[in-house]
This record gives C-alpha cells, sequence and structure tokens, in this order.
C-alpha cells in the first residue's frame, strides 16, 4: 500500500526571497510532565519561508534541553540561522524535494532540517493554490485524535481520563515511569474497561525491567509507546519477544532507515510519526509508506506544538495509514491564546482539517504573536 501520487512536482521553480526567523514562549496552561521531567512553557523557533507575496510556517519541536532527543532550541537555532537560511535563500526550488537534497547532506540534526523543509512545503502548497494535505496525498476534512495526559496522583489521573473520556476523544495514553505504572493503569483499566489505552514511557525503562512491562499485558493496551532507550531499536525487538502487547516506536524513528530496521526486526508493531522529530515531510512520508508495507499502522504524536506546528500534524494525519489517531488534541488544552487566528479544536474526538486558505490553513495572530516573540531576525538574498 503506498500514498496516492503525485506529491508536488509539476509547477515552475519557488525562488525563496527572504525569512524571518522568531524564538517564540508560550506559557502552558498546566504543567505537562513526562519521565524525564516537566515542561511549564512551550519554547520554540518559528520560521516564515517568503516567495513572491506569500509565506510559508513551520515550528521546530525540539526542547531547550536534551531530554527528549540530543537537539536543543539553542543549537537549532544557530544552525538554521547561519548554515541552513544561507543555503536556500535566494535559491529557487523545482519542488520541494529538491530542497530536502539540499539538507541531506548535513548529519542528523533532523529537527532542525524538519523546520525548514516543512515551512517549504507549506510555501510549495500555497504557490498551487492547494491544501497541504493535497500535495501529501491525504484524503478527508478531519482526522481521529486522542489525548495525552502528563504524569501525576493516581486519583487526578482517574478524573482526567473520565473528563477526555466524555469529551469523545478516540484514544487515552497515559504517561508512565518506573515507580507509577501498573497501579496507574491498572485503576484507569478498572474504571474504564472498554476505552482505548496505551501508555507512554518515553524511555523510561531497560531489557531488566521486562517482567515489569510483561505485565502490562493484563491491561488490554493498544500499544505501549518507547519503553526502552531513545536511541535503541535491538533491545525493542528482544522486549517484543516478551510481551504480547504491541510495542509503538517514537524516539527510535527518525530517519527511513531506522524505520526499515524496526520493521524488519519486529521492533515496532505500530510506529508514531512526529514530522518536526523525523527530518520533515520527505522522511515522513517514506516511513508512511515503508510503515504500510509490512501492514504497521502509524499515528501522529505531538510534542506540545502551537497551531502552526498543530496544523502541520493534522494535514499529514490525513494519508491514508494514519489509522490510529493521533495527538493532535485541542490547542486550548495547552495555551490561554496560541500564535494562530484559527480555534484548532476537537470535537467529539474528530479534529477538523484547517481551511483558512491554502497551506496549512492557519494564519498568524501577529499582534499575539510579537507579545511573546523573545528574538527575531530576518534575512533577505
Amino acid at each position: 500500500m503506498t500514498s496516492p501520487t503525485p506529491r508536488a512536482e509539476f509547477r515552475a521553480p519557488l525562488r525563496i526571497d527572504g525569512a524571518d526567523i522568531r524564538l517564540v514562549r508560550l506559557p502552558l496552561l498546566t504543567p505537562f510532565t513526562i519521565s524525564s521531567g516537566t515542561m511549564y512553557e512551550k519554547l520554540f523557533p518559528l520560521l516564515t519561508l517568503k516567495s513572491g507575496g506569500l509565506e510559508g510556517y513551520a515550528e521546530g519541536v525540539m526542547d531547550p534541553l536534551p531530554d527528549y532527543l540530543e537537539e536543543t532550541v539553542a543549537g537549532a537555532l544557530e544552525l538554521i540561522r547561519t548554515v541552513f537560511l544561507p543555503q536556500i535563500i535566494g535559491q529557487e526550488f523545482e519542488n520541494p524535494q529538491a530542497l530536502h537534497r539540499v539538507l541531506q547532506p548535513w548529519r542528523a540534526n533532523y529537527m532542525a532540517k524538519a523546520t525548514v523543509e516543512m515551512a517549504f512545503w507549506d510555501l510549495w502548497a500555497k504557490s498551487l493554490g492547494l491544501p497541504l494535505k493535497t500535495i501529501l496525498g491525504g484524503n478527508g476534512d478531519a482526522v481521529d485524535v486522542g489525548v495525552s495526559l502528563g504524569i501525576g496522583p493516581v486519583e487526578e489521573t482517574l478524573e482526567r481520563v473520565g473528563i477526555h473520556h466524555e469529551q469523545g476523544y478516540k484514544r487515552i495514553k497515559l504517561k508512565i515511569k518506573p515507580g507509577h505504572d501498573l497501579q496507574l493503569v491498572s485503576a484507569v483499566r478498572a474504571i474504564h474497561p472498554g476505552i482505548h489505552l496505551t501508555a507512554d514511557a518515553n524511555s523510561a525503562y531497560s531489557l531488566a525491567d521486562s517482567t515489569l512491562l510483561a505485565r502490562l499485558d493484563d491491561y488490554d493496551l493498544d500499544y505501549v509507546e518507547q519503553p526502552l532507550a531513545w536511541n535503541d531499536i535491538h533491545d525493542h525487538a528482544i522486549l517484543q519477544t516478551r510481551m504480547r502487547t504491541p510495542i509503538c516506536l517514537d524516539e527510535s524513528i527518525r530517519s527511513p532507515e531506522d524505520a526499515r530496521k524496526a520493521l524488519q526486526t519486529d521492533a515496532a508493531r505500530v510506529i508514531n510519526i512526529k514530522v518536526g522529530r523525523a527530518g520533515g515531510y520527505a522522511n515522513s512520508l517514506q516511513i508512511h509508506d515503508l510503515s504500510a508495507a509490512f501492514s504497521v499502522p502509524v499515528w501522529c504524536g505531538g510534542m506540545l506544538e502551537s497551531g502552526i506546528g498543530r496544523a502541520h500534524n493534522i494535514h499529514l494525519s490525513t494519508l491514508p495509514n494514519f489509522s490510529k489517531p493521533g495527538d493532535t488534541s485541542s490547542s486550548s488544552r495547552y495555551f490561554h491564546r496560541d500564535i494562530v487566528e484559527q480555534k484548532l479544536e476537537a470535537v467529539s474526538g474528530r479534529m477538523a482539517v484547517p481551511t483558512a486558505g491554502a497551506g496549512i490553513g492557519v494564519t498568524l495572530d501577529h499582534d499575539f504573536l510579537a507579545h511573546v516573540t523573545t528574538f527575531s531576525e530576518s534575512l533577505t538574498a
């Protein structure tokens, strides 16, 4: 099974006239805790690429410190400003794949590359007057969404599960860590025996915890996400032989090569595709198609993105193998006010594809963006 074609290949070359790069700081409504720490705000680079009066937008998903993956906001911002943008500003590109090839020689730094590449896809779609989903090969006006609940007291989490289940979210994901796992999952399953439930460890365990992790088989989870090290596909393949619950890989899948190795070794029976983690759309489309060839479902994860990143994720989720609910829940769960003018809100577990114009279908709230921008720089040819 492959995604529909063509994917944005037939038009005149597009020249990148300039770019704006900002550092944006958005306070979170409530702290968000995972196994590696707690976030109180979302700090991210926001990139605008310009061409003939059009603008394409993307945000970086790297964290301030390397506690999810090794990339950081400071390092990515510097790489984008001083290396990537000087390579592409003033240049013409026949399609997004051509720009992808310019960034490809630089090793790793997938999140920084994705920021540039995703902005160009948005710009390209706008130049064609088409929604991004159309040139990606997607279909539909809305996608199924789930919710991710950070680590907190069990009783408080039970209450939050009930609230989000009543709101119609299609899947509930529980963040777990050693000492905060079986009791939590057991309590939720006892009260909600029929809900689609998953657990996400964010690399908190090792193979020495196999016996404990295998006990998750008792709770009918759709999958357990990234239980072992962020860079270890091999041990996940071993762990999968010791438990029935499907393993979903997130942090470990940053390239099509990673996906191929995981699929060939049965290390991943589900894959979480985060376009901002995987180097952009060129890689994400390959991962999507590889997974489909192995009959492995995918879904779109979230990184507490603003409306720009959330819109990108929604469009990506319209591709055919995104058969499990993603993490693109309502923006109002995270922010008092977003940097886009459109309200990206789930209704009964469905998120509408943004349609305010071509591309990703959202527009910047420039007044509020100015208020939450801590650094900005404009570059021209």
